[in-house]
Parts: C-alpha cells; sequence; structure tokens
C-alpha cells in the first residue's frame, strides 16, 4: 500500500506538476535542469527498479502493428491534408518542396532524440510502473492518452492538446498490444514526421 502511495505521488509530480509548470514562465535553464532530472530518474527506474533491458524483442507482431498503423495513417493523411488546404494552404508541404535537406536532417533527429525518448517515458515507464495500479486497461489507456497530451501544454495551442490526445490513445493501444518500445516508436515517428511534412510543424514546434 505504502508502495502504491509512493508511485501515485510519482506519477503526480512527474507527469502533472512539471509539465503543467512548464506552461509558466521561468528559467529556461532550471526547465532544461528539471527535464534532465526527470529523465535521468526514469531511466534508473527503468533500469534498477523495473529491470528493463535495452534490446529488440523477438516474436514482435508485425502483421497486427502495419495493418493497424497504415489504416491509421491514412485517415491521418486525408484529414490532415484536407485541413491544411483549407485552412493554411501556403504551408500545403512547403519544407518538404522547399527545403529537402532540412526535412530529411529534421526528421531523423526528431525520431531518434524526440520520439524515442517519449515513448520511454510515456508508455514503457509509464505502463511497467503504473498499470498494475488501475484496474481498468481502458481508464489507463485514457489516462495515458491524457496525460501525453498535457506533456504538450507548452504549446498553448488547442489543435495540438487534441492531436497529441489523439496520438496518445493511438500509442497506448499498440504499446498495451505489443508492450514493444520500438513498434510505438516507429508509429509515433511515422504520425509526427507527417504531420511536419504536410506543413503542421510550426505549431508542433518544428524548424521550418
Amino acid at each position: 500500500m505504502k508502495s502504491n502511495r509512493l508511485k501515485f505521488t510519482e506519477l503526480i509530480i512527474i507527469f502533472l506538476m512539471i509539465p503543467v509548470s512548464f506552461v509558466f514562465s521561468f528559467s529556461p535553464i532550471i526547465k532544461l535542469t528539471i527535464g534532465l532530472f526527470s529523465f535521468s530518474y526514469i531511466i534508473y527506474i527503468l533500469i534498477k527498479v523495473e529491470k528493463i533491458k535495452f534490446r529488440i524483442q523477438k516474436n514482435i507482431n508485425w502483421n497486427f502493428f502495419w495493418l493497424s498503423t497504415i489504416i491509421k495513417f491514412l485517415i491521418i493523411i486525408i484529414a490532415t491534408t484536407t485541413f491544411v488546404y483549407f485552412t493554411d494552404k501556403t504551408n500545403l508541404f512547403t519544407v518538404v518542396l522547399n527545403k529537402p535537406i532540412l526535412w530529411i536532417v529534421i526528421l531523423i533527429f526528431y525520431s531518434l532524440f524526440s520520439v524515442y525518448p517519449q515513448e520511454l517515458i510515456y508508455r514503457t515507464f509509464f505502463f511497467k510502473r503504473y498499470q498494475s495500479l488501475f484496474k481498468n486497461a481502458h481508464i489507463f489507456i485514457l489516462l495515458n492518452a491524457l496525460i501525453f497530451s498535457l506533456a504538450h501544454l507548452l504549446f498553448k495551442n488547442t489543435l495540438v492538446i487534441f492531436l497529441t490526445f489523439l496520438g496518445g490513445l493511438f500509442f497506448a493501444i499498440t504499446y498495451n498490444k505489443t508492450k514493444s518500445t520500438l513498434l510505438v516508436s516507429i508509429e509515433h515517428a511515422i504520425y509526427g514526421s507527417w504531420l511536419f511534412t504536410v506543413g503542421m510543424g510550426n505549431m508542433l514546434g518544428f524548424p521550418s
């Protein structure tokens, strides 16, 4: 019971208090320090407490992954292309058409240094650390998606919150099904890279 209370406290501090605090204006150095300390703590818990091993899993369910990802991706392509076309046509595919080298570099950097750490924190750590505290799997997945969207409050954009909540649902379902950080990172990278490609990168902090 005491262990569960400590985990709930840890969850509130790391995934609620810290992301919400980043919305307020204070020293970027302090924010960076808090972020690095939190990430280091999470990696320590994953390795020393949860005993995770950073290696590619065997027996990955690739068929389920690719089928579900392609279906969701096609829906995202249609919805986002239509949205950008009617709301901000000048930015439609602007980076990939005008700055292809920048587009490639950012996608590689984003996938390796943004997507993978996010999935370690919000799926691998969150599921291994807190899933046992919730009896209802559906509520836990919704909570994970909500908390993932809260991490993007600093963008102060309602559409970003909605998109990251939806993405959080997709990623949580994938991780819950596959238990694979690799697969959920690939899915996250595909959707995030597409948003940048189609012309929605500015609102998500992508350089353009």
